[in-house]
């Protein structure tokens, strides 16, 4: 996973900033509501609705939101439920992007997304053009700050958690698992009092385009970033790295 944590965490910590904001509501709602139509309304029994619930309780939703969510998933508040999507395309220098989207009216959902890639430098591609460089991997982000467990003895924990890799990314250590493993390894390390700042299922490119010219960098990262403002799309992956002192002169 080496050069892909680096974007993952500042992607993490982006996500909760817009999450306080109250930026993403709409979207955490969106995903509350299609994991209670897929798998159930009991958090107990849908894995998939625990992990949505906890990023919404991260955003401060309120609880009264989050039941309306689940019930307008579960059917009982009636309405159409959105649906998931997902877009494929280029950014500039052949970068693949995946675009995860949840809506109500994929025709809307699908016109935005294509002026933001076309705004942008990029282009949208055929379904499975870019979707085979990735796969579906489990992800739990571990902040250092806090944790009463000696670095030794965490990275142990994460071991034994059954993770298949694992990584340091500034004040924080990224764990990755077999999507089906999230559940077992997140209840794991909780289980030993390790301290989660998040867990979802996310998906890893499989190969990695080095980005080294910082003006390539810049229009990669506003499209994404353009992407991600759409209320429709939940979440945006790309085949990228870019070196770290690149990412310091963007900054």
């Amino acid at each position: 996973m080496s050069g892909h944590s680096k974007w993952a965490g500042i992607k993490h910590k982006k996500a909760i900033i817009d999450a306080k904001r109250g930026k993403e509501f709409t979207k955490v709602a969106n995903m509350i509501t299609v994991a209670a139509k897929q798998g159930g309304g009991d958090p107990k029994m849908n894995f998939s609705l625990r992990l949505a619930m906890d990023k919404a309780r991260a955003a401060n939703m309120p609880a009264i939101n989050i039941d309306r969510a689940i019930k307008k998933g579960t059917g009982e508040l009636g309405g159409t439920a959105p649906e998931e999507l997902m877009y494929e395309g280029y950014a500039s220098g052949g970068v693949a992007v995946l675009v995860e989207a949840m809506t109500d009216n994929r025709n809307r959902t699908a016109s935005e997304v294509r002026s933001i890639f076309s705004k942008h430098g990029g282009s949208m591609a055929d379904a499975g053009a870019v979707a085979y460089n990735f796969e579906q991997k489990g992800q739990i982000n571990i902040i250092l700050a806090g944790q009463k467990i000696k670095q030794e003895d965490l990275e142990l924990i994460i071991i034994d958690s059954g993770a298949e890799d694992f990584e340091y990314n500034d004040t924080e250590i990224i764990v990755y698992t077999q999507k089906k493993d999230l559940q077992k390894a997140k209840e794991f390390l909780e289980t030993n009092k390790v301290k989660i700042d998040n867990a979802e299922i996310t998906y890893i490119p499989k190969t990695e385009i080095t980005v080294n010219d910082a003006t390539q960098a810049a229009k990669i990262i506003k499209l994404i970033d353009a992407l991600e403002e759409c209320e429709d799309v939940v979440s945006v992956h790309a085949n990228f790295d870019i070196p770290e002192e690149i990412l310091e002169k963007l900054n």
